[in-house]
């Protein structure tokens, strides 16, 4: 774990030291492999984390407002947080079956080509399928379709 003095590293993302690939290790060993599973765990047990506190602060801030401005700010407030719990869930899917991809080793390369994705952009993005060109491209093509 991150010391007081390098927190505030900027390559520091969640709290976690970068990995520190040794001369001539093989691409997605096992001590990589469970770099990524302690990230990608430590990341799940954060939003599970959040999920309980958005929970408990509903539960307990409920109210019932006289003031219909006060209900519908509430209201509004609550909707604001459950859609974003709701990403959340959906984050911790893409979490779970990036886990069971790092247990089948089939983690670290792209969907598309088939390339090393590389360790600096899995740790900038641990649930990365595509290499950074593939994603690139289909970030371009995404934007010709949609305009």
């Amino acid at each position: 774990m991150p010391t007081k003095a390098n927190t505030n590293n900027g390559n520091l993302a969640r709290g976690f030291e970068p990995y520190q690939e040794k001369k001539g290790e093989e691409y997605m060993s096992e001590p990589m492999r469970a770099h990524f599973t302690f990230l990608l765990n430590k990341w799940k047990l954060e939003l599970m984390q959040e999920v309980d506190r958005t929970v408990h602060h509903m539960q307990d801030e409920a109210a019932n407002f006289p003031d219909p401005a006060d209900r519908a700010s509430q209201e509004e407030e609550f909707s604001l947080e459950l859609r974003a719990r709701d990403r959340e869930r959906k984050l911790i899917k893409k979490i779970d079956e990036t886990l069971q991809l790092i247990e089948d080793n089939e983690y670290g390369w792209c969907d598309s080509c088939g390339v090393e994705i590389g360790i600096r952009r899995l740790e900038a993005r641990p649930t990365a399928t595509l290499c950074i060109d593939c994603k690139t491209l289909a970030e371009i093509k995404e934007k010709q379709i949609g305009s």
